[in-house]
């Protein structure tokens, strides 16, 4: 199965959960990160439920704050 991650093509071998797909692609702070599949966000308490599918776009997030001087 290919699907496209962060604008790179993938291959999976079989279909997995965005959690299994969070350690598949070594994501650091995975409890930090907002995934958007297909350019909609999933909420987090659903990456146990949420299945990547053929042809899926993945994007990893991380906002992260910032201020002034």
């Amino acid at each position: 199965m290919i699907i496209k991650v962060n604008g790179k093509e993938v291959t999976l071998e079989k279909e997995v959960t965005i959690k299994e797909l969070l350690v598949i692609q070594e994501v650091e702070m995975p409890d930090y990160v907002t995934v958007q599949v297909n350019e909609e966000l999933v909420d987090q308490g659903r990456f146990n439920e949420v299945r990547v599918k053929e042809q899926d776009t993945i994007e990893f997030l991380y906002f992260m704050g910032g201020g002034s001087f």
